[in-house]
């Protein structure tokens, strides 16, 4: 079944990761929703904020839509805004931090077996 709705409908959840500061994220499509293969999330990271500096398994495509931030990837920083698209492979460690004056937002869509691990 399809699945149409606006971002703000769906729930914001802190994220409680240990490293991660003022980090919020709204898991848009699922599994519940009968996607098979992948997760779409919305990330929300106040200014200041960051994601846990953390590796998993497997990959992560990112897709920057407002603010400005740092990207760093197994030690190699990269400066992104609006419009920027990162692709993290699986096992590198890998952080986002909101350097600048307001939210950054970005979506980030991992395969859904990774789902709560």
């Amino acid at each position: 079944m399809e699945k149409v709705v606006h971002y703000t409908k769906v729930e914001s959840e802190f994220v409680k990761a240990e490293g991660a500061r003022e980090t919020y994220v709204r898991w848009l499509i699922t599994d519940k929703d009968g996607a098979p293969n992948f997760a779409m999330r919305l990330f929300e990271v106040k200014p200041g904020g960051n994601s846990p500096y953390h590796e998993h398994p497997y990959e992560h495509e990112i897709f920057i839509l407002d603010g400005d931030g740092k990207v760093i990837i197994d030690g190699r920083e990269y400066m992104v805004s609006r419009g920027f698209a990162i692709y993290i492979p699986p096992n590198a460690k890998h952080t986002i931090i909101n350097n600048g004056n307001s939210d950054l937002k970005f979506l980030c869509m991992i395969p859904l077996t990774t789902k709560g691990k």
